[in-house]
């Protein structure tokens, strides 16, 4: 290899010579056209480039495209210096603040000065965006001294970005320039305008500069870009579709849960159909967990601060959380509980344990609180007041694997269950440079994570390895599901804990008489029981599984006649578990039918004349229309059997 040549090496292993000051763009035309058409950035000994800034050494280079994450990012980030140039144009002496890329599109704060931004104006800058995309101008990083950074935005007039410039060290800055516009920003960008092919600048919002309201409030643009028109479509449909789907709509109308300002912000009341989808949720685990070895136990909404102060908890919480609460004695102070593991170490402490007792698996549906900021609240998916059903393991280290395997089957029972298809598990681990910030023995980390990696192996399951992503006192597997809507949630985790063990000093006596620590295995496949609904209501669309809706059946008697009828039927299915009411309302069956349509009740049972004297019911599923008259025997077996083949495990 001569002295201009560098080796390139590829993801896939392979290495290949370029010359000294090739591009991840360059690398792309070698390999393919195709590919070199939809680069949009390069990943260079891990750090994200231009696609087209040169490299001057060895180096292990993946290429980003609109299917990597990266990618999207990039792609991002250049559309919000693209929606600047754009608004720069329209808007002459407009001042920017930051416009960085968010998990779907971007925003940028800006300064309109005294002229406040109108929402109607937003498709004027739109189409303004997508003619200066047309000019395919190149994203052109050029290194600046702080002076001359300084310089230029004290001459355009800037100070948001000379308050930004402030902060950075001379030799680290850089400007981007594209057309007409030059900005402060560390990139990386696109090859050039022209990959963004369309444009849909979504809603306006007010932000403080830096946060912080004693700040001027700047106006916050959001907007989001594809490499297709046809992507944006299906993307609006996608958030049309979510807009239907809201679960604080949905709970709502399906008379699931409320809000109160007297109550408090942040602290669900459910209402008796809510009640009864969550006690079905409930009963549903605790079935799976007695048939796993769990045993139920209870625990206070409360607990002494030295309890928390012993977990970590109060250290973690305790600034930005609920404060203590003050009892007649003094110096004596309790908290609301932000967690219900230290209650459950204090379980396992009331008594000696022997090796020959673990493991031994605690749960419970306990209540915690913690004091999210008013401006981070939504409906159920962010609260104040949280129900978890959690558990935790303790068991001996040679016994983590098996149970972390258990554990992963309960949580792909419940996502069967609840028709959750489609997730990828996420195998957190330490970050390898940075061993200083975690606890416990090397040794026991590498067990640990060798463990998790076995058992999500084991179990076949797709996944995703994130170094750095463990918890300071274990590794941990989190499952990221997508819903109906393609949306990721993170539902369900299972962590390892040396930590707690530790700090409450647990123990057992091992097989050779000697004092063992246990290891700590927390698991909740729901989570958070509210977020858990939240996301169920949003995925299903309010269409619940048979098994867990509220109202399962509505009897529609064709009149007055007979309701009788009506409550013979009723009756008779409760005994059979199957729980509904009468619409005894004086309306025409039509309006009866289209209003159980509405509720998403899973069936009708028409009743009338020919039904009564057969002893039948005539039947409708929601969505689906007539199913026929069957018995009553026929219905229940019916019934019976779609919620059997939904929760066989």
């Amino acid at each position: 290899m001569s002295n201009q040549q560098i080796n390139i090496t590829l993801p896939d292993g392979s290495v290949r010579e370029y010359e000294k000051g090739v591009s991840g763009l360059q690398i792309a035309g070698s390999i393919s056209e195709g590919l070199a058409r939809n680069v949009l950035a390069a990943k260079v000994n891990g750090e994200v480039w231009d696609a087209t800034r040169a490299i001057y050494q060895d180096a292990s280079v993946q290429l980003l495209t609109w299917n990597d994450a990266e990618g999207k990012n990039t792609f991002w980030h250049s559309s919000a210096h693209l929606m600047a140039e754009a608004l720069e144009a329209l808007y002459p002496g407009v001042k920017f603040g930051i416009g960085p890329p968010i998990e779907n599109g971007f925003y940028y704060d800006v300064d309109f000065g005294d002229k406040p931004l109108e929402g109607a104006e937003l498709e004027k800058i739109e189409a303004k965006m997508m003619e200066l995309a047309r000019e395919k101008n190149e994203y052109i990083r050029k290194e600046v001294s702080k002076k001359d950074a300084i310089s230029y935005f004290t001459e355009k007039g800037d100070e948001y970005k000379l308050d930004l410039i402030d902060g950075l060290e001379d030799g680290s800055i850089t400007f981007y320039e594209q057309g007409n516009f030059v900005d402060l920003c560390r990139g990386p960008h696109i090859p050039n305008t022209g990959f963004i092919k369309a444009a849909k600048l979504l809603n306006i919002a007010g932000a403080y500069w830096r946060g912080d309201e004693k700040n001027k409030m700047l106006t916050r643009i959001y907007g989001i870009t594809f490499p297709k028109a046809k992507e944006l479509q299906e993307y609006l449909h996608m958030l049309e579709e979510a807009k239907k789907r809201d679960h604080r709509k949905l709970g709502r109308e399906l008379e699931l849960f409320t809000f109160s300002e007297k109550v408090g912000m942040g602290l669900p009341l459910w209402l008796p159909k809510g009640t009864l989808l969550r006690e079905r949720l409930v009963a549903f685990m605790k079935r799976a967990q007695d048939k796993s070895g769990y045993q139920q136990v209870v625990t206070p909404h409360i607990g002494h601060k030295v309890l928390y102060e012993t977990s970590g908890h109060y250290e973690k919480y305790g600034k930005d959380s609920f404060q203590p609460i003050a009892t007649p004695n003094e110096g004596e102070e309790f908290l609301l509980k932000p967690m219900n593991c230290p209650h459950h170490c204090e379980i396992y402490k009331h008594k000696p344990r022997s090796y020959k007792d673990l493991p031994i698996r605690y749960a419970e549906f306990g209540t915690v609180y913690r004091y999210e900021q008013s401006g981070e609240l939504h409906g159920l998916t962010r609260v104040r007041g949280f129900t978890q059903d959690d558990a935790h393991i303790f068991c001996r280290p040679d016994q983590v694997k098996e149970e972390f395997i258990k554990v992963i089957d309960l949580v792909l029972y419940v996502f069967k269950a609840l028709g959750f298809e489609d997730f990828t598990a996420q195998i957190s681990l330490r970050d390898p440079d940075n061993r200083d910030k975690y606890i416990g023995s090397d040794e026991a980390w590498n067990k640990a994570e060798a463990a998790i990696i076995e058992a999500a192996a084991e179990r076949g399951l797709e996944t995703v390895t994130e170094l750095g992503e463990a918890a300071f006192y274990g590794p941990k597997l989190d499952f990221m599901v997508k819903d109906a809507l393609g949306r990721k949630w993170q539902l369900g985790t299972i962590q390892v804990d040396y930590n707690l063990p530790e700090r409450f000093q647990l123990e057992y006596i091992g097989s050779d008489n000697q004092k063992h620590r246990p290891v700590m295995i927390h698991r909740a496949p729901f989570g958070s029981l509210e977020r858990f609904v939240a996301v169920l209501i949003e995925h299903c669309a309010g269409n619940f599984p048979l098994w867990l809706s509220p109202d399962q059946v509505i009897i529609l008697p064709i009149s007055e006649k007979y309701i009788a009828y009506a409550e013979q039927i009723k009756s008779l299915l409760e005994d059979q578990d199957i729980m509904g009411a009468i619409d005894n309302r004086d309306e025409k069956i039509g309006r009866k039918i289209r209003d159980a349509e509405v509720k998403k009740i899973p069936f009708m049972l028409i009743v009338g004349e020919k039904e009564q004297e057969e002893e039948q019911v005539s039947v409708r599923k929601h969505g689906q229309g007539d199913l026929g008259s069957l018995s009553l025997a026929e219905f229940v077996t019916h019934f019976k059997g779609i919620i059997e083949a939904s929760l066989k495990k």
